[in-house]
């Protein structure tokens, strides 16, 4: 992965080419699918991400299939 800065965080490693929506967007969404998420597996477990729609609860410590991003998303 590309090195990130401080100040425009994951969106760093793209060039000013791209424009600030693009960039704004990009780091909403990386900083929501790396953030631990609520675990369908235990009800105050999270679940991290892996990989695109492979989780896995903290607490149990299983292994599922789900949402590529978000696991709340699913439920709304």
């Amino acid at each position: 992965m590309a090195s990130k800065t401080k100040k425009i965080k994951a969106s760093g490693k793209f060039g000013a080419g791209y424009g600030l929506r693009v960039r704004h967007e990009y780091n909403s969404i990386e900083t929501e699918q790396r953030r631990r998420q609520v675990s369908p597996f235990h009800p105050k477990s999270k679940a991290k991400r892996m990989a695109a729609g492979i989780w896995k609860c903290m607490k149990t410590g299983k292994i599922f299939a789900g949402p590529a991003y978000y696991i709340e998303k699913i439920n709304k």
